[in-house]
Parts: C-alpha cells; structure tokens; sequence
C-alpha cells in the first residue's frame, strides 16, 4: 500500500509519481535502506531496475526478505548492529506481489484487491459455484499482509470477505475450528448488497480532458555495441550504435552513433576516419581525440533529433520497433554521457527523450 508516503523522479521532463517503503539489502551484510517504487515500473534498490530486474534481485538474495539469526546489519549513518532472533513475515513472492501492486495503484489501474472486489461483484450477480471459485481465488490473489485492508473497514477487517468466497461450511482464517454458518453468509451477503447500493449512490468524477492515463511500464535501452544487423534486434535496434545506415545530405554514415561522432568535428580527416571505422566504439574514439566543433554543446539535440529522424524514416522495420514501445519511458544506456545517458536516474537521458519525440511524430504521422 502506497499509504502518505510519496514522492517522484524527474524523466524525460515529467515528474514519475512514485512511493517509498523499508527494506534490507543484502551486500556482504545487511543494509536498512528504502526501496522507491515508481509508476513506470522501475525500483530503485541500489540503482534503478525494471520490475523483471527486481525479481532477479529477490530471488538472489539482494533484495532480503530472509534475516539469518547473528546476521550484522547497519543503517547508513544512523547505526550497526546483528539480528537476534529475527521475524519477518515476507518473501520474495509477497514483496513482489506486493511491489507489483504499487505500481498499479501508483497509476490508478485495478490491483489485486480491486480485481477481487470485481470478481465478488460477478459472484453476486450470478451465484454459480464458477463464480465463486473464480472470486475465492481473486482473494487468495491478494498479499497476506493486504487482505485485512481489502474492504476499507478496520472495524471488520476482511472477514466478510472470507465469509462470501468460502461460503457456508468453509472455514476462514481467524476461526479455523468453526465452520460458516448459513447465517453468517447471509450476513456477508447483506453487507456486500449494501455496499454495491452505497457504491452506486456515489458520484464519479471523469476529468475534462478525457480519462487519466496510467504510466506505462519503463524499457531499458541497455549500452551495447552490435557490429552487424539482426533478423529480430528487438529493442536493441533502439540504440544509436545499431548498424543501420543513415543519408544525411547525400552522405551515408554506418549508423547514428557514426554520424553523430562524425558531425561533432570540424576536422575533414578526423571526420574521414570516423565515418570508416569499424564500430561505433572505434568511431567515438577517434572524435574523443579530435576533439569538438565550437558550439557543439548548445546545438547537439538539434543534430541527434535529425539523425533519429533519418533512421527512422529510411528503416521502417525499426521504427516499427519503435512505435511497438507505446508510450513507454525509454531508459537510454550511456556509460560515458551524463547529458545523453540515464546514469541510474542521475543522467538527463536525452537519447531517451528524443526517441519518445521521433516515436510521437511517427503514430501523428499514421494516425495522420
């Protein structure tokens, strides 16, 4: 639950709500720390990473939900100490869950709570034993550590809940000896029937501009050095070093990270070898020994939206790949540029942004 705790990064000029809450790294020892969660879909834990990331990151351990007994542990200048006789209630499964979650509520999208809510509506609509598997498994869907907040009322806690997937005869968690009653189901059912009746009295409110859009999940653009095109590139199509031949001006440079290093130099040999090398690598090296044309830095976005432009206009199949993203953040990879590079959320990531624009132009461009 996202609770008060909020906060945002800045990406690609636009504030990415986001939440916060406690956890434990795992690096040698043990580390208290907060682990941000936003509504792209990235986790910041030690450095940003996608959700598919940070799966990996539970499974291995670096993320902790086991405290070994004696385990030393510290919280950033505030103290050290060692586990004893540690608790704790999550696992990898649960804090994902629970992390997946966030980020649904973050965008105002149904979470597992909101799914099973539906899936008691249907129920109610239709009192088939179908139904109510289908809404005893929505419940079962929720973390543990959610369902006692899933109907919003702490004076009941989540047990008509339970009462109504389980049915007379079931057995719920808080009195697993006693089973349910036909009166307390009825009594569960009259509760949920005057909460649909409460629910439905309730004004909603759409904006003026049309319905609020969620943030979609964030694409990581990870740095690599492709020396040749592939049948299916996947995203890696995306990054300026991807062997697609460009035409600027009636010159033809390897791709856009060669005409770019090519561009940046006012020296004709400099620029003569630059646009022969053999990898984008090798391209960068020669312009970081030429050195660069005065102004450079002030007009530089105003040449790499050309080349994009350039890409995608004469290589279709990739700005297929492009438009495929939606309108998903792209997460651009730049070891060596703070200004076109992310930098694990410390970058500008101007390659990011830019793409963003050339894919806009591209579906104006279809929708026409």
């Amino acid at each position: 639950m996202i609770g008060k705790a909020r906060t945002y990064r800045m990406a690609d000029g636009i504030r990415v709500p986001g939440t916060w809450r406690h956890a434990f790294i795992r690096n040698g020892d043990y580390h208290l720390t907060d682990l941000f969660i936003y509504a792209d879909g990235l986790i910041d834990c030690w450095g940003l990473v996608t959700l598919k990331e940070f799966e990996e990151k539970l499974r291995c351990g670096w993320v902790a939900t086991e405290l070994p007994d004696g385990a030393r542990a510290s919280g950033h200048e505030l103290a050290s100490w060692r586990f004893s006789e540690p608790y704790t209630w999550l696992t990898p499964e649960l804090l994902l869950a629970e992390v997946r979650d966030t980020i649904e509520q973050l965008n105002g999208r149904p979470d597992s709570t909101d799914r099973c809510l539906a899936a008691v509506d249907a129920f109610l609509a239709d009192r088939t034993d179908e139904r109510r598997a289908a809404a005893r498994a929505a419940y079962l869907a929720i973390p543990e550590t959610q369902r006692h907040y899933a109907l919003g009322d702490m004076d009941r806690r989540d047990v008509p809940l339970q009462v109504l997937v389980l049915g007379p005869g079931g057995y719920t968690q808080d009195w697993p000896d006693d089973a349910i009653t036909r009166e307390e189901y009825d009594e569960a059912v009259a509760y949920f029937e005057e909460r649909a009746k409460w629910s439905a009295e309730r004004p909603s409110r759409v904006p003026a501009d049309g319905p609020a859009t969620s943030v979609a999940p964030a694409i990581h653009l990870y740095q690599s050095y492709p020396l040749k095109p592939s049948d299916d590139p996947g995203t890696k199509a995306l990054r300026n070093d991807y062997p697609a031949p460009v035409d600027v001006d009636g010159t033809t440079y390897l791709s856009v990270a060669h005409a770019y290093w090519a561009l940046s130099t006012a020296d004709p040999a400099a620029r003569a070898a630059i646009m022969e090398a053999d990898s984008s690598f090798a391209a960068r090296k020669l312009a970081a020994d030429a050195g660069r044309r005065d102004g450079w830095e002030q007009v530089r976005p105003a040449v790499m939206t050309r080349l994009l432009r350039a890409k995608y206009t004469q290589h279709p199949a990739l700005a297929e790949v492009l438009l495929s993203t939606d309108d998903a953040t792209l997460v651009y990879d730049d070891s060596d540029s703070d200004f076109w590079g992310d930098r694990s959320g410390r970058g500008r990531n101007w390659t990011g942004r830019l793409l963003e624009l050339i894919r806009s132009e591209l579906h104006a461009e279809r929708c026409g």
